[in-house]
């Protein structure tokens, strides 16, 4: 992952000054503003000295029903291998509607306009994206925009939005803090729960900028002072993940270069006090299970950026955000969770599994039919004959058997459906009148000792 450091955006009323301000590690340009063919020349010395220039577009409107512009998206293209750019970013927005789908003219918004957050308007976005992906020569990242209002029957939060958007698409992430700060003060969206679904580790450079509030509604004018809300918002970001770049954006009213340069001591001293700080620990209901799809394996595997240099996404990181557990990981201590079992009707109850009993040596053993587990058969383990065996060779009993046949041989049919059970007697047990008389004339009919006999057998072939 590319390391950007803190930066400015580049604009020409502020072009010296931005020269001359210490500590800047990279800028950024709005990529309608400049030509490919002929760069301003302040931007060409700070190439000189080796700071990075990102372009920032405003009019692709991915977010849109048509598909993006093929002479736009070669135009960015161009700028950004003309700047030597990293990547490039654009937004989450749509700025124009009509033209031949709608046989109505096209229409300018001029502004940045939020796209629904259903999956509809998510799978248009997704395809729009991957469009994009293919025609630039660098990696692209998307910017949450600011917005004064919520469609209706919208499905996904802010933050599950985009995490889905990355799932799909593989794409990197621009976020706006002020942005959330808006949103949070004009829709009551709450920051926090955002930044907890958030992949993090998709985010490519975050955004600073300033607002003011007039008659109830904030405006992220971005010509005014950074408020405190704001960097607090940007402390728990960086408190979750170390923001590759963090950006401070003034577009209007720009202040002398002695006020920029303490803004920017101010953000500096921000990310690096939240960094220091332990990681806000996210409640189950924060960061739900995501799908690892396609886009997701390939933000995790890397794009190469201009000089070979690889995305490292954490190994041990998933897409949606929150550490994998680790492998070999301890168990908490405590009961283990029992498996569930099915209940209600047609649910076959298993007694408890109980440990085989010892026997003496010799003795021989019979499986008791229905109930799945062995064992000792009560004559032969006192080396009686059973009662039965005289009268009925169907008993079961080692006496009543023929020589070689196994203890889960049977011999005779199977016994007659003219059977009652008693209570209380256990699973598939039969009911005789009395020891010693036999319940039918077949040769499969089951005896039992006064209680029941404490080896029975299944029909023929094995139970």
């Amino acid at each position: 992952m590319t390391e950007l450091g803190i930066g400015i955006g580049w604009r020409p009323e502020i072009a010296d000054a931005v020269e001359e301000l210490p500590g800047i590690d990279w800028v950024e340009v709005v990529a309608e503003n400049v030509c490919a063919g002929h760069l301003p020349d302040s931007l060409a010395r700070l190439r000189a000295r080796g700071v990075t220039v990102v372009p920032h577009g405003v009019s692709l409107g991915l977010g849109g029903a048509d598909r993006p512009d093929p002479e736009r998206l070669a135009a960015l293209a161009e700028k950004a291998e003309a700047l030597g750019a990293p990547l490039v970013t654009e937004h989450i927005a749509f700025v124009r509607a009509g033209g031949p789908l709608t046989a109505s003219p096209r229409l300018e918004a001029g502004h940045l306009l939020p796209v629904p957050r259903t999956r509809d308007a998510l799978d248009v976005l997704c395809e729009n994206v991957r469009i994009a992906q293919e025609s630039l020569p660098v990696p692209l990242a998307l910017e949450n925009i600011a917005a004064l209002f919520s469609w209706p029957g919208e499905e996904l939060s802010e933050g599950r939005f985009l995490a889905e958007l990355v799932e799909r698409t593989g794409v990197r992430l621009l976020i706006d803090v002020a942005n959330l700060h808006t949103n949070h003060r004009n829709r009551g969206e709450d920051p926090a729960r955002a930044l907890a679904e958030l992949p993090v580790e998709a985010i490519a450079y975050v955004h600073v900028a300033g607002g003011v509030e007039r008659d109830g509604v904030w405006h992220d004018t971005h010509a005014h002072p950074v408020p405190a809300p704001v960097l607090d918002i940007l402390a728990d970001l960086a408190g979750r993940v170390a923001p590759p770049g963090v950006l401070l954006e003034r577009d209007d009213r720009f202040p002398p270069a002695a006020e920029l340069a303490a803004e920017l001591t101010a953000i500096r001293a921000t990310v690096t006090t939240a960094r220091r700080r332990p990681a806000p620990a996210a409640a189950p209901h924060d960061r739900p299970a995501s799908r690892h799809g396609v886009g997701a394996a390939a933000l995790r595997a890397g794009r190469a950026l201009a000089g070979g240099d690889p995305l490292l996404i954490g190994a041990g990181a998933r897409v949606s955000g929150g550490l994998m557990p680790a492998v070999g990981a301890v168990r908490p201590p405590g009961p283990r969770p029992r498996p569930h079992r099915r209940r209600g009707k047609g649910a076959r109850r298993w007694p408890r599994r109980r440990a085989r009993p010892r026997c003496p040596p010799g003795t021989r053993h019979g499986r008791e039919w229905g109930w799945g587990r062995w064992r000792c058969c009560r004559h032969w383990s006192r080396g009686l004959r059973c009662p039965r065996a005289s009268t009925c060779g169907g008993c079961g009993c080692r006496a009543g058997r023929s020589r070689g046949s196994g203890p889960r041989s049977w011999r005779g049919s199977r016994p007659s459906s003219r059977r009652s059970s008693a209570r209380g007697s256990g699973p598939r047990s039969w009911r005789t009148p009395g020891p010693g008389r036999c319940r039918g004339a077949t040769g499969g009919t089951r005896w039992t000792s006064s209680s029941r006999c404490s080896w029975t057998s299944g029909p023929s072939g094995g139970s």
